[in-house]
């Protein structure tokens, strides 16, 4: 498993009596080794400036703000999602009795599912239809819990940390559509401009339609720094900033943009409040390609080690592509698969793996063209000692010793064939071999 999406696995029902696996729970998972003398991340370059250093740095704007910002605030300009009440079921007919764990590594029972569908009050979809703001970075859980769902823990690549119920994460101060409270009226269904799913009721507030229209009205400001504290003039904390994030600017001092937010108030009410803003972490326009804002932004996602979903406030394969371009005004989609349809699509599955390499060196532009697999997308940044190179967010590799995988779980620079000169080796998992497209996805 390289990263982004779930995979079909022979689930192997675990008797409720202790197991080899259960009793050694709190000794190292043997299923999951860390292994840092891999060859790629030895032998290639692991920062970001050597892969950029014969870039144009007066390239023209990557892309267009207005249509960016039309993306960003999409949700709050709807009258009802499009999706159904059986499209936003998916998640029930996706995990079932039988093929599901819990926290504890034992299988779940009937009576949670049950538990899960009565309160995720499914009646009342688009009772509600209010604009509302994340008030916090958010997970996106397809039930209304925070306990996670594993499938078998017995294998390989499932487990910790893959938690199916972890849909994706929002960051603060971002647009939702409010579908309805869950029957406890702890969550609430939510659309945002890239994902849908249940958040906690506590951690957002309600916007009126004049408060949205003048929020999208304001100029916006991009933040390109990531993990900073953003605090209110009593220097309460309310955020951590968030590669991606737009703010509305209320005005501009020297060295500060005066921005607008919104914190935590009672009853779901907004508390609107004006922050000052470092002009060291935040642009006032799109960025453009150049080398060093490529080497600035790439280096401040980067710190983000794997999370799927983006569970822990992390980022996997595709939320990393995508965030990396936000500050460019380039909207991407959420998943990987979505990803690999933008943009002038070149298909590469029904190739020999040469023919492949041929096609990419060929027709693929450096840090304009994205290589996908089912499950994982990557980003081609050229070429080193005559082998592709891709820069990716991964779990691990994959290998012939199924109770075994080698776990990087962080942002990476490597070739195709990522674990070639490991032990076990699985040549028929590597990214070249199940490769089925390239897209230049920006012009």
């Amino acid at each position: 498993m390289f990263g982004c999406s779930s995979k079909e696995v022979k689930v192997k029902n675990l008797p409720v009596k202790e197991t080899k696996r259960t009793a050694s729970i709190e000794k190292e998972d043997s299923t999951e080794k860390k292994d840092i003398s891999i060859y790629d991340l030895k032998n290639i370059p692991q920062n970001i400036d050597f892969f950029t250093k014969n870039l144009d740095t007066k390239a023209p704007l990557y892309g267009k703000q207005k249509n960016y910002e039309k993306n960003y605030f999409r949700v709050w300009n709807i009258k009802k999602p499009t999706q159904s009440v059986e499209d936003i079921k998916w998640s029930f007919r996706s995990y079932v009795v039988g093929k599901s764990y819990g926290e504890n590594l034992h299988l779940l029972k009937q009576s949670f599912f049950d538990k899960m569908y009565k309160n995720s009050n499914f009646k009342n979809y688009l009772k509600l239809s209010k604009c509302g703001i994340t008030l916090k970075h958010l997970n996106i859980r397809s039930f209304p819990t925070l306990r996670p769902l594993l499938k078998d823990p017995s294998l390989a690549g499932e487990g910790f940390p893959f938690d199916y119920l972890q849909n994706s994460t929002i960051a603060a101060n971002k647009p939702l559509f409010v579908s309805h409270y869950s029957k406890d009226r702890r969550w609430v269904y939510i659309f945002s401009s890239f994902a849908s799913g249940w958040v906690q009721a506590a951690d957002i507030a309600f916007l009126d339609k004049k408060d949205t229209k003048k929020w999208q009205k304001a100029k916006q400001i991009f933040l390109i720094k990531e993990g900073v504290s953003i605090v209110d003039a009593k220097n309460n904390f309310l955020f951590k900033s968030r590669i991606g994030m737009m703010l509305p600017l209320v005005s501009e001092e020297k060295n500060y943009y005066n921005v607008l937010t919104v914190s935590s108030f009672k009853n779901s009410e907004p508390l609107f409040v004006k922050l000052k803003i470092p002009k060291t972490i935040a642009s006032k326009k799109v960025l453009t390609i150049s080398r060093d804002n490529l080497n600035k932004i790439i280096g401040e996602v980067s710190k983000s080690n794997y999370g799927w979903g983006g569970i822990y406030e992390q980022r996997d394969c595709s939320s990393t592509i995508r965030d990396i371009y936000a500050p460019f005004g380039i909207w991407l989609p959420r998943n990987s698969f979505r990803q690999s349809k933008i943009g002038d699509v070149i298909k590469l599955d029904n190739l020999t793996n040469k023919e492949k390499i041929l096609k990419i060196k060929k027709f693929a532009i450096p840090f304009k063209t994205l290589l996908y697999k089912k499950g994982h997308i990557v980003l081609y940044v050229g070429t080193y000692n005559d082998k592709i190179i891709i820069l990716h967010n991964t779990w691990g590799i994959k290998t012939k010793n199924e109770e075994k995988r080698i776990v990087i779980g962080r942002t990476i620079f490597s070739t195709l064939e990522l674990g070639k000169y490991q032990k076990y080796y699985d040549a028929k998992s590597s990214i070249l071999n199940n490769l089925k497209s390239m897209n230049i996805f920006v012009k």
